[in-house]
C-alpha cells in the first residue's frame, strides 16, 4: 500500500487544529499534530512527515524557533508558516530562517489548501520525474539527481525551496524569469502570493552560494523585470 503523505500541524489552538486538520484529512493526508514547539521537534523526529504547517506563536518554543531547529538539523522539509496580520518583519524572518511559504491570518480554507497542495506536489515532482542532471557554473555544482549543492567543493546546505529556485535558474542560464513566473514555477500558482517572497530567497540564497552577496556572480537582478542565472560560456 502506498505511503499516505503526512502533514505536521503544529498550532496550540484547538478549534485551529479541528478547523485544518479535516479539510486535510479529507484530501486524504494523513495529519499528526502538536500543540507547542518541543511536541513538534519531537513528532518531526518520529515521523516521517512531508509538510509541516507551524504556526508563528506557540507555547515553550515559538514557530521562528521550531523552524530554526529544523533547518539546523539540516531538514529540507517544506514548511508553511502561519502568521497573523501585521507581523510583516516576523514574515520575513521566518522566511529568512528557512520556511518555505507563509498564510497571514484570517485565511480562507480555499487559499489554505491551495498553499499545502502546491508544496506537495512540488516537493513529489523530483521522485516522479527521476532526472540525472548535473548543473555547474564556475564552482557551483548541483546535482539535481541528488539534491545537492556544493561551492567550491564545500556541501551547501539549501531549503527545499532553495533548491528549487536555483535548480529552475541555472537550468535555463541567460533566462529572465519574473517573480510571477517564479511563484507559478515554484508554488504552482501566484494566487494568495506576495511576489517579495521571492526577493528573499533570493536573498538567502545569495548568502549561501555567493562569495559576496552584494555583487553576485550567479544569481542577477534584473531591475524592473526579475532575477536570471549568469548566461554559461
Amino acid at each position: 500500500m502506498e505511503r499516505r503523505l503526512t502533514v505536521l500541524l503544529v498550532d496550540d489552538e484547538e478549534s485551529v487544529q479541528k478547523l485544518l486538520a479535516y479539510p486535510l484529512e479529507r484530501e486524504g493526508y494523513r495529519v499528526v499534530q502538536a500543540r507547542n514547539g518541543e511536541e513538534a521537534l519531537a513528532l518531526y523526529r518520529e515521523e516521517p512527515v512531508d509538510l509541516v504547517i507551524l504556526d508563528l506563536m506557540l507555547p515553550r518554543l515559538d514557530g521562528l524557533a521550531v523552524c530554526r531547529r529544523l533547518r539546523e538539523e539540516r531538514s529540507a522539509v517544506p514548511i508553511i508558516m502561519l502568521t497573523a496580520r501585521g507581523d510583516e518583519g516576523d514574515k520575513v524572518l521566518g522566511l529568512e530562517l528557512g520556511a518555505d511559504d507563509y498564510i497571514t491570518k484570517p485565511f480562507s480554507i480555499r487559499e489554505f489548501m491551495s498553499r499545502v497542495r502546491a508544496l506537495l506536489r512540488r516537493a513529489q515532482l523530483p521522485s516522479l520525474a527521476a532526472r540525472d542532471e548535473l548543473l555547474e557554473a564556475d564552482g557551483l555544482r548541483i546535482d539535481t539527481a541528488r539534491r545537492a549543492v556544493e561551492v567550491n567543493g564545500e556541501a551547501v546546505q539549501l531549503t527545499y525551496l532553495e533548491f528549487e529556485l536555483l535548480r529552475t535558474l541555472a537550468a535555463n542560464p541567460g533566462r529572465v524569469f519574473t517573480r510571477k513566473a517564479l511563484l507559478d514555477d515554484l508554488w504552482g500558482g501566484s494566487e494568495f502570493r506576495d511576489p517579495r517572497t521571492i526577493d528573499v530567497h533570493v536573498r538567502h540564497l545569495r548568502e549561501k552560494i555567493e562569495e559576496d552577496p552584494g555583487e553576485p556572480r550567479f544569481i542577477f537582478t534584473v531591475r524592473g523585470a526579475g532575477y536570471r542565472f549568469r548566461e554559461l560560456r
